[in-house]
């Protein structure tokens, strides 16, 4: 790599100082909402022995990797929009990108298990402890893993091969593939057409298999339609609004070619703040059984 740059300017989502304090109070709340959420059902999921199916195994794992997701860009979008000079180191940068990317991947690869999971729960109830045992749900979810690390490491290396010589200003808050690879001191093309074909065709194709999934339990529910399959609808209803938050714009920056649009920042915000945010309150607050461990859990907090 005969990259002459050793950093990277910001740009962030506005210029304007009044502006810039009022974001970093919504984004400081929605990053403190994030964190404490999440907490919380990791917490209530771990201490309540009720909550051992696979269904909260996974919501476990989907909480982890929001606090990890929101951490990467959060913490430092918040300290660039207090700064005047808002630079990342070259090295930090490209560690940023190949978090996000880890973590953003893992978490479309659960949110599709997760998917799968309600399938498996609503449609073929009879088998569902052994379609998802203990073991399978622990294979799964190591997938997940592995598939999210493998998908940021071609991301990674397709990037630092790229010679940067002369621009350094990324019109974002953070580091991504789109924008970093512009800067590049060379035709990237080819290059281009392989990120997207990576990054676009894997979020496609998970959004493809959750709406499938979610088709096959809709179809499932209005043949017998009891009370149990209204709430099962009603839950699922809401599922599916989180993954088309978290989903659609992540097709939109990626299953492209990487031209600048003025609105690309603006969409980033909305799978980096607004789904993590998003996901502990859709996934709890219409969780009876979750509430209720809470509840629970206060209480005995207190005695």
């Amino acid at each position: 790599n005969f990259s002459r740059v050793t950093e990277f300017i910001l740009l962030g989502l506005s210029d304007t100082r009044e502006l810039q304090v009022l974001l970093f109070t919504f984004f400081f709340l929605a990053y403190a909402m994030v964190l404490l959420g999440n907490l919380l059902i990791l917490v209530t999921v771990r201490c309540d022995p009720k909550l051992s199916s696979p269904a909260y195994f996974l919501l476990c794992n989907l909480s982890f990797i929001d606090i990890c997701c929101t951490s990467v860009t959060s913490p430092r979008m918040l300290v660039d929009l207090l700064s005047q000079r808002k630079t990342i180191a070259f090295a930090d940068c490209i560690a940023q990108l190949f978090f996000l990317h880890f973590v953003g991947a893992s978490e479309m690869f659960l949110l599709t298990v997760m998917a799968y999971d309600r399938y498996a729960a609503i449609c073929k109830p009879l088998h569902y402890t052994a379609i998802m045992s203990r073991q399978t749900c622990w294979l799964l979810v190591s997938a997940c893993w592995a598939g999210g690390f493998l998908h940021s490491i071609v991301q990674t290396l397709l990037t630092i091969q790229l010679p940067f010589c002369g621009p350094n200003r990324i019109d974002n808050y953070f580091c991504d593939v789109p924008p970093v690879i512009r800067l590049a001191c060379t035709d990237i093309y080819v290059t281009e057409w392989l990120m997207a074909s990576n990054s676009g065709l894997i979020s496609l194709v998970c959004f493809l298999v959750l709406v499938t999934s979610y088709t096959f339990i809709l179809v499932t529910i209005r043949v017998r339609l009891t009370e149990g399959h209204r709430k099962a609808l009603s839950t699922c209803a809401s599922h599916v609004m989180v993954v088309t938050l978290f989903f659609v714009p992540c097709i939109f920056i990626y299953l492209r070619p990487f031209s600048a649009f003025p609105s690309d920042k603006h969409v980033c915000v909305i799978y980096t703040v607004f789904s993590p945010v998003m996901n502990p309150l859709i996934y709890t607050l219409r969780n009876h059984e979750v509430k209720d461990s809470m509840w629970r859990l206060w209480k005995h907090s207190r005695i």
